[in-house]
């Protein structure tokens, strides 16, 4: 609305900033990858032969 001061622009800009930098922070946060633990011998690794 045009009619609304600056400075409530100014303070709903700042506000949903926030709020988007809380989400992406909590996306970033809330979502674990489950660990791979790495062993030698549980590596395979496949031949890479041609096979005609």
């Amino acid at each position: 609305m045009p009619q609304m001061s600056p400075l409530s622009w100014w303070m709903l800009f700042i506000y949903f900033i926030i709020l988007l930098l809380l989400f992406a922070i909590m996306n970033y946060y809330i979502f674990f990858y489950p660990s791979q633990k790495t062993e030698s011998s549980s590596i395979k690794i496949k031949s890479m032969d041609w096979k005609w």
